[in-house]
């Protein structure tokens, strides 16, 4: 089955039931030491992680690792180019869930990325970043500690699918001239725009499976956190690109109001049982007035349109959610991608999970992690029903590779997500745990000591790993 590898003689395959994971007490996991500082940042976190299985479970569970290939380490054993060998991917497959460091994006071969890569060939649709701050962690925001989201980015589809063309490339100019010549002219809302003929193009899919799917496990997820953070937003620029963005938007609001009716309430239907609540005998019309404040400028069209919905809403669900059974749903919300940007920074307690497409997940997860000390404290998880694959966020740093000082934080806590998605949260609560003692005792690597205020003696990466091992308790 493998040409350089061989898996290890001790330990259980993990198997998925209905898009869940079914793991032993000895799961083998396929791991990716990652490039340039993985060489240092791997060793950290496997020894952090075995601690904390070791002590969590007094030795009835145990990670027996499984050590593939990717990136230029790959390329040493397989020859030129081989980037992501077919052996790494037969590993990923059989064994369901691996951890992998960075990765060097390929020079010269056929993959543009491989994290890409690896998403794509594994239908790995949810791409999950939690941000949450560590107390002592060195932030340039005056208010870390009151953000703890966590970003649910689709995979899959928007524009990282890929799917382009070069400014004068053949196919790209009678892709300009079908769509100037024929498909723009016969739709009417479109009016006398055209496409300038020395541009590039690319093409943006979102789909309803797609966008249901990754809202699915994001209200799947709010069901098993606190009742004060349970609560999805919806991401989106759908005021401007209303069939992709905006779909989204309305195929992420269908699925919680029917799939997960008995579990949700969206904001608008909040408002709608809120203002029945306080004034009983509150009219239609008058409650469609307080949830559009624009509602009598709007044509009687539309104004009835409103109406309509608030006696939906009522006649609906007013017995299993009103009598502000409401609160005890999970809320479901929805914010414009630009307004969330800054909403993270202003409100962010506000705001718990958020479910959004693949270019805006990319740009809110970087700014959330900025906000709680940047992506060496950030980890991620790349989802699918039948397979998971936990990375570190941030890149090699090749300038830094074999000198034992980089911060093994995101991948450390990447394991923590492993951990935590197997089940296995006795062991994944004791690293959170650990780790955030280290870091408030100012037991930190040099990232974070040449922030802290007074300056501390950074310790090396493997010195990190032991103080949070020390900080278990």
């Amino acid at each position: 089955m493998y040409d350089k590898i061989t898996p290890p003689t001790t330990g259980e395959k993990i198997t998925f039931k209905n898009g869940e994971p079914v793991v032993p007490d000895n799961p083998i996991i396929p791991f990716i030491r990652g490039d340039g500082t993985g060489i240092d940042i791997w060793p950290a976190t496997e020894k952090v992680l075995d601690a904390a299985v070791a002590k969590a479970y007094n030795g009835k569970r145990k990670i027996s690792w499984f050590k593939v290939y990717a990136g230029d380490e790959a390329c040493d054993l397989y020859g030129t180019y081989q980037y992501l060998p077919q052996d790494t991917l037969t590993a990923i497959k059989e064994y369901g869930v691996a951890i992998k460091g960075p990765l060097t994006t390929p020079v010269g071969g056929g993959i543009r990325s491989l994290n890409v890569a690896l998403r794509q060939i594994f239908d790995l649709y949810a791409c999950v970043r939690p941000c949450r701050y560590y107390a002592g962690t060195p932030s340039p925001h005056k208010n870390p500690e009151k953000l703890d989201v966590i970003v649910y980015r689709e995979n899959t589809e928007d524009i990282y699918l890929g799917i382009e063309w070069k400014q004068g490339s053949e196919i790209g100019d009678r892709l300009i001239s079908i769509l100037n010549n024929e498909l723009i002219p016969a739709t009417p809302e479109h009016g006398k725009k055209q496409i300038p003929l020395d541009a590039g193009i690319g093409i943006k899919p979102i789909s309803k499976s797609g966008s249901q799917r990754l809202v699915r496990r994001a209200i799947k997820h709010a069901l098993q956190l606190p009742k004060v953070k349970q609560q999805v937003t919806l991401v989106h620029k759908g005021n401007i690109m209303k069939y992709t963005e905006g779909a989204f938007r309305d195929w992420g609001y269908e699925l919680a109001t029917t799939e997960f009716r008995n579990e949700c309430v969206t904001e608008r239907e909040s408002w709608i049982l809120g203002n029945k609540e306080k004034n009983p005998n509150i009219s239609l019309e008058e409650n469609a007035r307080m949830i559009d404040p624009g509602f009598d400028a709007l044509t009687p069209e539309k104004k009835a349109q409103i109406v309509k919905e608030v006696e939906t809403v009522l006649n609906s669900i007013w017995t299993s959610h009103g009598d502000g059974k409401w609160k005890e749903k999970i809320m479901v919300n929805d914010r414009i991608a630009d307004s969330i940007f800054q909403q993270i920074q202003t409100r962010p307690d506000e705001y718990s999970i958020l479910a959004t497409m693949n270019l805006n997940g990319d740009y809110l997860s970087d700014a959330a992690a900025a906000i709680v000390g940047g992506l060496g404290m950030g980890p991620g998880a790349n989802i699918g029903d039948s397979c998971a694959v936990f990375e570190a966020t941030h890149g090699t740093a090749p300038k830094h590779a074999g000198l034992d000082k980089i911060n093994p934080g995101s991948v450390i806590l990447s394991g923590v997500m492993m951990l935590e998605y197997m089940g296995w949260q006795e062991a994944a609560d004791l690293i959170k745990k650990g780790l955030g003692a280290a870091i408030a005792n100012g037991e930190v690597t040099y990232d974070l000591a040449r922030l802290i205020e007074p300056p501390v003696e950074p310790l090396k990466c493997s010195e990190f790993a032991e103080a949070i091992i020390k900080h278990f308790g």
